[in-house]
């Protein structure tokens, strides 16, 4: 396994990061000013992007891993280097996620507590209603992990 920091051509993983953030124009908010981070086990598994929010707080913007891939622990492998490659300049470490079955308890295993809520965040930002599991999402729930 090989995690590679990606310094240019960051839309080449347009495909992947569209598996956790569906609407490209928010992608578009943060990809470039974020930091890109690609996993890959042979080829490709997973990516993620991390943004500086201010001096000391950071945030998981996107992680995605390939549908086939996942339940494997390549999010989870991605996650903990990207904490272990911040735990020197970061004081908090943010994710922002629907209010899901499946999300939450990841983030939660990967040592994040639930922090806050931005109500109606996936309906007023997003130009169709976003679902995960059968779920409409509605509310951002922001987990975090400080350090």
């Amino acid at each position: 396994m090989e995690i590679k920091r990606i310094l240019s051509d960051k839309k080449q993983f347009l495909d992947l990061l569209l598996l956790a953030d569906e609407q490209e124009d928010m992608i578009d908010r943060y990809l470039e000013r974020g930091d890109v981070f690609a996993l890959y086990d042979g080829n490709l598994k997973s990516i993620c992007v991390v943004t500086k929010e201010e001096e000391g707080i950071y945030e998981l913007k996107n992680i995605a891993t390939y549908e086939r891939y996942q339940g494997k622990g390549y999010g989870k492998a991605l996650v903990n280097y990207i904490l272990d490659q911040y735990s020197d300049k970061c004081k908090t470490m943010l994710v922002g996620t629907g209010d899901s079955p499946l999300t939450i308890p990841f983030y939660e295993h990967c040592g994040f507590t639930i922090s806050h809520r931005v109500k109606n965040f996936f309906t007023d930002n997003y130009n169709h209603p976003i679902f995960e599991n059968g779920i409409q999402l509605v509310d951002m729930v922001y987990l975090r992990k400080d350090f």
